[in-house]
């Protein structure tokens, strides 16, 4: 096993706790365009994924088409539901000490991104280190995003971790060829099977990490 070279942050659920707050907001708008769902069944059915993702399962699903102008709508009402977000408890403290290079790979877009590492005040510690779908032609499950990530801060693919919290991410950390460490605070654990190791308190992580590197 090579050393670490690079840890990959996911941004929702992972470095911001936006997971709940996120999918309350997509739930109460999927209803209003006849998609009934609770924020409950949007983590399970749509965790780590993009809206493109979301277009298609409703489609498929019920044979809805949504509006274009569903993305913007969403994006507005989150970014106003923003004034409740927090930081994931201890992320801060594991960004101060981290003894790896790190970066943050999101399905959001950068706009999202950005402004929700602003609000809980954490921009600082990944700007120019930032990569999102936007960046990528297939989101997650693909593995497009970390490999570009990971060819871009030049770590070879399996010398890199990746922080996620979701089936997708998941997948598509190991799709790349990266070890995971799965964030299981809103997630179930077994939903995060495929993961090399699960953690539930964002405090343990440079433990897990100084495991994974030996």
């Amino acid at each position: 096993m090579p050393p670490i070279e690079l840890v990959i942050f996911d941004n929702d659920g992972v470095v911001v706790d936006s997971e709940v707050l996120a999918n309350r907001v997509l739930a109460e708008l999927l209803a209003e365009h006849g998609y009934p769902a609770s924020a409950e069944e949007c983590i399970r059915d749509f965790l780590g994924g993009t809206l493109a993702n979301v277009r298609s399962t409703v489609r498929d699903r019920a044979g809805i088409d949504l509006p274009a102008a569903f993305d913007h709508e969403y994006h507005r009402k989150l970014f106003y539901a923003f004034a409740e977000l927090s930081a994931v408890p201890g992320i801060e403290m594991v960004l101060r000490s981290l003894e790896y290079p790190y970066c943050l790979a999101s399905s959001g877009t950068m706009e999202r991104i950005t402004r929700s590492l602003e609000t809980t005040k954490l921009l600082g510690y990944f700007e120019g280190r930032i990569f999102s779908a936007d960046h990528v032609e297939k989101g997650k499950p693909a593995p497009d995003l970390f490999s570009y990530a990971a060819e871009t801060m030049g770590a070879r693919p399996r010398a890199c971790v990746v922080v996620e919290d979701s089936p997708n991410g998941v997948a598509a950390a190991k799709a790349a060829g990266m070890m995971v460490a799965g964030y299981t605070a809103v997630t179930p654990p077994e939903r995060l099977a495929g993961a090399d190791v699960t953690f539930s308190d964002m405090l343990a992580l440079p433990g897990l990490l100084a495991d994974l590197a030996r």
